[in-house]
């Protein structure tokens, strides 16, 4: 039995696709298991006890090469990702992404049952086009994790439990001791992380109320505050930091996905926006209180009971927009309305 397994993007996409992961190979225990995957989310799966293979596509990198003076170089690489796409002949091909560009893949792949949802998926750009097993189409407002479960169940594969068994690694964990050795981690306080960065504008909270947010988890829990992000969020955090009396421990731009994973394996709690970084941390089996502005966390929401949400009581959220000249939404949650619910994580 070979299976390809098809979710490209993005992190908390392919996040919540590891529990399928875990029941397809629970279910097919000496079936070898392909994963197709784009660059931004391969740490994640990469090294996964589930999986036999990673097939990874530079999709974006190809496609930039195409209309620059590399085009002839871009054609060739796509060229040789096609050809190795297509070297295995599949018995099950499943779309977990429900988009055209991962359609596309699995219409190149070899394959003798391609399945995905039906037509009437929010988002779904035709794919249904490319399948030849359909699964009915279901509400987008169940959860993103549970969605990829109902399209195993139609196949007759369950999960049991909720699983994600990320592939962290003992390098990893060793690598992120020296990092917080470096920065004065103080090992005998609680470690509150806080992820404040979002790639919509619509999904940022105030910084300034970020930085008050931070003196108050420092003065009240006595607690190591540390910030994570990427490269591109080091100046916002930096300004989060100018608003802070208290001392804190910034890892912007410093770990990988796995390294990252492995600082939430030993986070009391983590508090993000909606975005990658909240499901790691799930996944990472650390509570989770995530701020919801034009997002619905019932579609993409921390998942699990050991989480929390905090949004604001307005009509028109959520709204999936991703510029807004007011964004009410996210100007109406309080540093109170924060703070009281870590207090209830805490207890939790």
């Amino acid at each position: 039995m070979k299976i390809l397994i098809i979710k490209m993007s993005a992190i908390g996409d392919v996040i919540h696709t590891l529990p399928a992961l875990n029941a397809i190979r629970s279910h097919f225990p000496k079936a070898h298991i392909t994963w197709l995957v784009e660059e931004a989310a391969f740490d994640i799966i990469l090294g996964h006890r589930g999986l036999d293979r990673v097939l990874l596509s530079k999709r974006k990198k190809w496609v930039k090469q195409l209309f620059s003076l590399s085009f002839f170089q871009g054609a060739k690489k796509i060229y040789r990702f096609i050809k190795e796409l297509r070297k295995t002949n599949y018995d099950i091909i499943i779309d977990f992404q429900g988009l055209f560009k991962s359609a596309i893949m699995l219409a190149l792949a070899r394959g003798e049952k391609k399945i995905g949802f039906d037509k009437g998926m929010e988002h779904a750009e035709y794919s249904h086009i490319f399948y030849n097993y359909r699964i009915p189409a279901v509400s987008m407002e169940i959860h993103a994790l549970k969605r990829g479960l109902i399209l195993l169940e139609s196949l007759g594969i369950f999960c049991k439990k909720i699983e994600y068994n990320l592939a962290i690694g003992g390098k990893n964990r060793i690598n992120l001791e020296k990092l917080l050795k470096s920065k004065g981690l103080e090992q005998d306080r609680m470690i509150i992380c806080i992820n404040p960065e979002a790639t919509w504008e619509t999904k940022l909270w105030s910084n300034k109320k970020f930085g008050e947010l931070a003196d108050r988890l420092f003065e009240k829990f006595n607690a190591n505050i540390i910030y994570t992000g990427s490269k591109s969020d080091i100046k916002s955090i930096l300004e989060i930091i100018s608003f802070m009396e208290n001392p804190c421990i910034n890892l912007a731009g410093l770990t990988t996905l796995k390294t990252l994973a492995a600082l939430y394996e030993k986070t009391d709690v983590l508090i993000t926006t909606d975005t990658g970084p909240m499901h790691l941390g799930v996944a990472s089996a650390t509570k989770v209180l995530g701020i919801f502005g034009s997002t619905s966390s019932l579609r993409t929401g921390p998942y699990g009971e050991n989480h929390k949400v905090v949004k604001a009581d307005i009509l028109c959220s959520p709204c999936f927009k991703k510029r807004c000249h007011t964004k009410e939404c996210m100007e109406m949650i309080s540093v109170d309305h924060v703070m009281g619910t870590v207090d209830k994580l805490m207890m939790g």
